[in-house]
């Protein structure tokens, strides 16, 4: 396995993580590997649930120079932030915070060869105690909906997955920061 796997493997985990600087080189490292061997991926490859593990955001520099990567940071144990992925082309976005429970959800489209997924939020659900106390459409709703797939990529927020495995996924969003997610039922809680 290649270090920047490696080091990828020990970030996902909740115990014996790298530092912060050796993620972010590592996943830089693996989006330089993804831009060279080109290997186009399928959707259902995405399907399921992933917990956010670690992510950058961006800094934007004085000069034009292009993006700059802010600092990385570890997603804290006690905040589960997920990204799921249906069979039917849908995102949904959760965070939970003890008792709290924030999901945002909507149509995808996912572009290959290049491994762009677009996506759009419309839906909103907030839930107490798992009881849903608020649901609602949100940025336009069913219209929104019904326009996404006619909407180009330049109006769209999306990931560029440069990192597809069974059990860990990586992306650089559109702002230009980076996200890396372990899978939901691979990640090895101790």
């Amino acid at each position: 396995m290649p270090d920047y796997l490696t080091v990828l493997e020990r970030a996902s985990q909740s115990h014996n993580r790298p530092a912060v600087t050796e993620v972010v080189e590592a996943l830089l490292t693996a989006e330089k590997t993804a831009k060279k061997s080109k290997e186009a991926h399928i959707f259902p490859e995405l399907v399921g649930t992933w917990r956010l593990k670690f992510f950058t955001g961006t800094q934007k520099a004085r000069q034009r120079t292009g993006i700059v990567l802010g600092a990385g940071r570890y997603v804290p144990d006690w905040v589960k932030v997920y990204i799921s992925y249906s069979e039917t082309a849908q995102i949904s976005n959760s965070v939970k915070l003890g008792f709290f429970t924030l999901t945002i959800t909507g149509p995808t489209k996912f572009l290959p060869p290049k491994n762009i997924l677009a996506f759009e939020f419309l839906r909103i659900n907030i839930f107490v105690w798992e009881r849903l106390i608020y649901q609602g459409y949100m940025r336009g709703g069913e219209k929104s909906a019904a326009e996404f797939q006619e909407k180009g990529l330049q109006k769209q927020p999306f990931f560029a997955y440069f990192l597809i495995q069974r059990d860990k996924i990586a992306a650089r969003g559109r702002e230009g920061g980076l996200a890396l997610w372990a899978r939901e039922n691979e990640t090895r809680e101790q």
